[in-house]
């Protein structure tokens, strides 16, 4: 069993291949129409028939671009993400990414490892007002592009700044730009999984449109509207209040509910009493009929109160239950005729019983979600008085998404991570509830507007604010808690409820994760070859020395990981043997040893680690140069004895 060598044309060496993936399902549904790994689109079109739509004049959404933007987004990246310690809060136990860089190229990277394990997006894109920064994309090199515009500059030194609304497409510059990221968004979710996405008036239609196309217009839960301002502004000719929330599911079954309720709040709490002593507890009354439509005969007749009175449900209505399972409810004590026996009958609805909350409305009011001057005045408080961010999105509006995407137990991405309010709110949400979200974070690391109080306070981009946000609100809900703790820890004499409350507290407190770890966009760490004759030289050495020289063990560590489809924030473990550090990746799923004059003795002790782990599936990495032929021999010989058959190297 030979060593394959891993190199940068490599599959593994590049994110997922998902136009590949793509043209393997088409095979297997159409064998006939895949030859060599090319489509032909004739022998398809024959065996679809009618099914083709090939005129001109039938309702579809297009713009200048649409084809190149498809494409693109099925097409792999070479990049990779390199780790940042340094910048990072508890680098070795944290489940939470923030990751910097083009999010096109990350959502690329991300998709061998987080392929439907997201159960929730959310994303506050750009609006397109002319104002703001619209990421242009160039397909050929994204790469190169991406390091060019962080820059804020073109390859010319010209300033890559806005969206002019004053372009020709304007409007195909912003659908450009979120076609393959939504594309590519999709795929990261769960079968249960929702997107929420920000937005106005400026580019509603387009994106409502754009979302048909990319989730199914079956998909579309709800375009919510969200009361982003409480006082008017005069400067206008009409005082917008509100901005939109698009959200879709991915997969939308009828048989179960695709949010969750919301938790019924005190005005709620209050309508539940126990007027006649229930031994079931307090207890809220709804109507007793129903719509005479939905009905059958048997839900059709005259029901006797306690007083003797004889009711007959109203005219285009019907009971609610039959007359069989109403004289049940009546025996059981579940239908209430009111404190005198002579009221029209209403079914109890016990506090206790089923899944109890609030059906979530289209309007969000600024006193349950905040505004984006309420989001200022937090982040203003968390940065000592320094104003960073104009227009925030507050972190109780992403908090309500979390719970009804039901996301206890989850992952939440959003790579339009701005200020990193998704990160604030997971935090502050498993603080409260003890739940355990992770969430990922992407952002271009944008400049700040030089003559901003954030650039002038030494935060030079977007990204450096987002990750002290972070930093900033873990300590602080951290902190809230601890002292929350203390207070109860305080009283001298305690009650059930309190000691119960003081215990659930300290776990919460326990398991909270505030960390995260950083990582940025570059380039793959392993050499290309080029083929450039006039490089023949230059070409022959990096081939010999298949890791560029810049990088470090830990930037190709991670780097298979992601080419492995291995999540991030696997437990790693090191050890020396002989004499030789070796990384264990998830508990023996990945081996990797890159160092030089590696021997024998290596393979036999990483065999070793493998037997005391016992994992599943296993395989090892190794330095292409870092051992002789002959010791090469003996490792893949030794490794398969351990029962290791798949040994590669870079």
């Amino acid at each position: 069993m030979p060593i394959t060598k891993i190199t940068a044309n490599d599959p593994e060496s590049q994110s997922k291949n998902l136009l590949a993936e793509n043209i393997a399902r088409l095979k297997e549904l159409f064998s006939e129409v895949v030859t060599e790994g090319k489509v032909d689109f004739s022998a398809l079109q024959e065996i679809l028939g009618e099914e083709v739509e090939s005129g001109e004049e039938f309702y579809r959404f297009t713009w200048a671009g649409k084809a190149q933007a498809r494409r693109e987004a099925h097409k792999p990246s070479t990049g990779t993400l390199r780790p940042c310690p340094e910048e990072s809060v508890d680098w070795d136990s944290t489940k939470n990414l923030y990751i910097e860089g083009d999010n096109l190229e990350v959502l690329k990277l991300l998709q061998k490892s987080y392929t439907g394990k997201v159960k929730m997006i959310y994303i506050d894109p750009p609006y397109n007002t002319g104002k703001d920064f619209v990421y242009k994309d160039n397909y050929r090199d994204n790469l190169r592009n991406y390091k060019e515009q962080t820059g804020q500059v073109d390859s010319e030194g010209n300033t890559l700044s806005t969206n002019s609304d004053t372009d020709g497409r304007y409007h195909s510059n912003w659908l450009n730009m979120m076609y393959p990221r939504l594309r590519l968004a999709r795929n990261l979710l769960r079968e249960d999984g929702v997107i929420f996405v920000s937005i106005d008036d400026n580019e509603l239609s387009n994106l409502l449109e754009l979302c048909y196309n990319v989730f199914g217009s079956k998909n579309h839960i709800c375009t919510f509207v969200w009361e982003k301002r409480k006082n008017r502004e005069n400067r206008k000719v009409v005082s917008t209040r509100h901005d939109y929330i698009v959200t879709f599911s991915k997969a939308n079954d009828d048989k179960r509910r695709v949010l969750s309720l919301l938790p019924m709040d005190t005005d709620a709490l209050a309508r539940y009493k126990n007027p006649d002593s229930d031994r079931r507890g307090v207890w809220t009354s709804v109507p007793a009929i129903a719509q005479a439509g939905h009905g059958t005969n048997s839900q059709f007749y005259t029901l006797e109160t306690p007083s003797g009175r004889k009711v007959d449900p109203p005219s285009g209505a019907c009971w609610r239950y039959t007359r069989k399972k109403m004289d049940e409810a009546i025996a059981d004590n579940r239908v209430w005729f009111g404190s005198d026996g002579n009221g029209v009958p209403r079914i109890k609805k016990f506090l206790h019983e089923g899944q109890q909350g609030l059906t979530p409305e289209s309007m969000w009011w600024a006193d349950d979600v905040g505004t984006n001057d309420s989001a200022k005045r937090e982040t203003t408080r968390l940065f000592d008085g320094l104003a960073v961010f104009d227009t925030p999105k507050p972190h109780e509006l992403v908090r309500r998404m979390a719970i009804l995407a039901d996301t206890l137990e989850s992952t939440i991405l959003d790579f339009f991570s701005g200020s990193a309010t998704t990160a604030h709110a997971v935090m502050q949400l498993n603080a409260e509830d003890g739940g355990q979200r992770q969430h990922i974070q992407v952002q271009l690391p944008e400049a700040t507007d030089a003559k901003s109080e954030a650039s002038k306070a030494g935060y030079k981009t977007i990204a450096e604010i987002g990750k002290e946000r972070i930093r900033r609100a873990g300590k602080k809900i951290v902190g809230e808690l601890e002292a929350e703790i203390k207070d109860l820890k305080a009283k001298k004499k305690r009650s059930e409820e309190e000691e119960q409350e003081l215990q659930d507290k300290q776990e919460r407190l326990a398991k909270l994760d505030i960390g995260f770890k950083v990582f940025k966009l570059d380039s793959s760490n392993i050499n290309a070859w080029d083929g450039d004759p006039e490089r023949m030289q230059e070409n022959l050495l990096s081939a010999a020395e298949n890791i560029k020289p810049d990088r470090t063990e830990a930037d190709v560590l991670y780097e298979v990981l992601l080419k492995y489809g291995l999540d991030l924030t696997l437990p790693i473990e090191e050890r020396s043997i002989a004499g030789k550090l070796v990384y264990n990746v998830g508990m023996g799923a990945l081996f990797l040893c890159l160092a030089e004059g590696i021997t024998n003795q290596v393979a036999e002790g990483i065999g070793a680690w493998k037997q005391e782990l016992n994992p599943e599936t296993c395989r090892v990495i190794f330095r292409d140069n870092g051992f002789t032929d002959v010791e090469k021999t003996n490792a893949v010989q030794t490794l398969k004895r351990y029962g290791v058959e798949e040994v590669r190297s870079v």
